[in-house]
C-alpha cells in the first residue's frame, strides 16, 4: 500500500474548503492594510538559510544536491526568501515596502499535533518604516486578521529585546551564559533559569530581580530596573507610544507587556510579539512576530525591517477548537434528466448558468429522480431543475427548493432570474 509521507497530509474537499476560506479572509485583512501579495520559489540556495540561522539548521530541514552539484533547500520558512527576493529586485522600490505572502515550508521536526513537516505558512514584511507607528501598525494587523477568521479568544503579549539585552549586561550574564538561558526563558522554565543564573556567576539577589522583571506586565517596574540605561530608555519609550496607539487609536486592549518574549538569534532587535490562542494548550502560539535587521545580512542596503507569520495550520486547528462554523460548500443548482433524451437540454441549461457564476452540476449516473434528489442533497445543493419531456414540451423544467421541497414549473428562459431572485 501507497501511504502518504510521515509529517505530511491529504486535505478533502471540504478540508480544502475551509482552508480556502481562512486564506481568503487574511488575504482581504492584508489588502487592507496596503500590503501586496508576493511568492518566492518552493526552493532556495543552502546557504541563504544557513547564513540566517547557522549551519545547524541543515539537520532540521530538507536539503538536496539538484544534477548540477547545486546545495539547494527547500524552504523552512519564508522571511529569508522574502528578504532575498528584496535585495535582489526591490531595492529601489519606495518606502515602505509592504509584502505578504502564503506558502508551504518544510521542516525535519517529530510529527505531533498542530506540527508537520509540510506546513503552510502566512505571513508579512515590512520596510523601510520603524517608527511607533508602523510598528503598532504591524501588531494591529496580525491582531485583526485573527479575528477577522473567527477566532475569539486570542491573547496578545509584547515585548522588546533590546531592554532584554541590557537586563542580561546589567546583571553580568555573559555570551555563552545567555545562549543557556534564552531557550529557559522562551518556555518560562524561570526555576532552571535561576539555577543557571546563579552558576553563572550572577548574586541570589540579582538572580531573583532579574527573574521577577522578566515575568511583570508592570511597566513602572521594568523602568525603574532600566533607568540608568539612555538607549533601554529610549526603547521603553517607544514601546509605550506603540502601546497608547494600540490602545487609543487602534482600540486593541487585549494585550499584556512579556519581557520573556525572546530569540536565540544576532539579527532579531527592538520589538517582538506573539499571539496565542489558550484553548490550543501547550502548542498554543499562533503568530510571532518583531523587528530584525536580515538585509545587510543578505548584501543589501541596512535599513529597518519587520514582520510577522502565522501558523495557517494551527489557526485552523484553534477556529476548530473553538467549533467555528466554516461555511459548507455547496452546489447552486443541481440538473436532473429524467431520461437519455434530457441530457442534452441538461447539459444546454448547465452551461448556460455557469456562464453566469452559478455552482451547476448535473447528474452524470442516469439515475432516477429519487436517488438523484438524495444525492443533490448531499452535495448541500439550494435548488433541483427536473427536466422532462412532459415539461419540455412547454419549454418548461420543474425547479425545486431543497430546504422546503416546494416545487413550481417554470419557463426555461426564467431559470436565472428565480435563481438569482432566490
Amino acid at each position: 500500500m501507497y501511504q502518504v509521507p510521515r509529517g505530511t497530509r491529504d486535505f478533502t474537499p471540504d478540508e480544502m474548503q475551509k482552508r480556502r476560506y481562512v486564506e481568503e479572509n487574511m488575504k482581504t485583512t492584508f489588502t487592507s492594510f496596503g500590503y501586496g501579495e508576493i511568492q518566492t520559489p518552493t526552493f532556495e540556495n543552502l546557504e541563504l538559510f544557513t547564513a540566517k540561522s547557522g549551519d545547524s539548521i541543515v539537520e532540521e530541514i530538507y536539503d538536496f544536491s539538484d544534477k548540477g552539484g547545486r546545495k539547494l533547500a527547500l524552504r523552512p520558512e519564508l522571511t529569508a526568501p522574502v528578504i532575498r527576493f528584496y535585495v535582489e529586485k526591490l531595492q529601489m522600490e519606495p518606502k515602505p515596502l509592504k509584502l505578504f505572502y502564503f506558502g508551504n515550508c518544510f521542516r525535519y521536526d517529530r510529527p505531533q499535533k498542530g506540527r508537520y513537516r509540510e506546513f503552510q505558512q502566512a505571513g508579512c514584511e515590512i520596510i523601510g518604516a520603524d517608527t511607533p507607528e508602523a510598528y503598532a501598525e504591524l501588531i494591529a494587523l496580525a491582531y485583526n486578521i485573527l479575528k477577522n477568521v473567527g477566532l475569539k479568544n486570542i491573547t496578545l503579549n509584547i515585548g522588546n529585546l533590546n531592554i532584554m539585552n541590557f537586563m542580561f549586561t546589567k546583571i553580568g550574564v555573559s555570551k555563552d551564559c545567555k545562549k543557556e538561558l534564552l531557550p529557559l526563558i522562551d518556555k518560562s522554565q524561570f526555576e532552571e533559569v535561576y539555577t543557571v543564573l546563579c552558576d553563572g556567576g550572577v548574586n541570589k539577589e540579582k538572580a531573583d530581580l532579574f527573574i521577577d522583571i522578566v515575568q511583570t506586565s508592570n511597566i513602572n517596574k521594568i523602568k525603574d530596573f532600566i533607568k540608568k540605561d539612555k538607549s533601554a530608555v529610549e526603547d521603553l519609550s517607544n514601546l509605550e507610544k506603540i502601546l497608547h496607539l494600540l490602545k487609543n487609536s487602534l482600540k486593541i486592549n487585549n494585550y499584556q507587556i512579556k519581557m520573556s518574549i525572546v530569540r536565540g538569534l544576532d539579527y532579531y532587535k527592538g520589538l517582538v510579539f506573539e499571539i496565542d490562542a489558550p484553548i490550543l494548550g501547550a502548542e498554543k502560539q499562533l503568530c510571532g512576530g518583531g523587528a530584525y535587521d536580515l538585509v545587510s545580512l543578505f548584501g543589501g542596503r541596512d535599513t529597518p525591517t519587520a514582520g510577522f507569520a502565522i501558523g495557517f495550520d494551527r489557526t485552523i486547528l484553534a477556529l476548530d477548537a473553538e467549533q467555528f462554523s466554516f461555511p459548507l460548500p455547496k452546489t447552486d443548482v443541481y440538473i436532473i434528466p429524467v431520461n437519455s433524451e434530457m441530457i442534452e437540454k441538461s447539459i444546454e441549461i448547465a452551461q448556460q448558468l455557469r456562464k453566469e457564476g452559478v455552482i451547476t452540476e448535473f447528474d452524470l449516473l442516469r439515475r432516477g429522480v429519487g436517488k438523484s434528489l438524495k444525492y443533490a442533497n448531499s452535495k448541500n445543493s439550494e435548488k433541483a431543475i427536473i427536466i422532462g419531456p412532459q415539461e419540455l414540451e412547454k419549454d418548461s423544467v420543474t425547479l425545486r427548493d431543497m430546504k422546503t421541497g416546494d416545487q413550481q414549473l417554470i419557463k426555461i428562459a426564467e431559470i436565472l432570474s428565480k435563481i438569482k431572485n432566490h
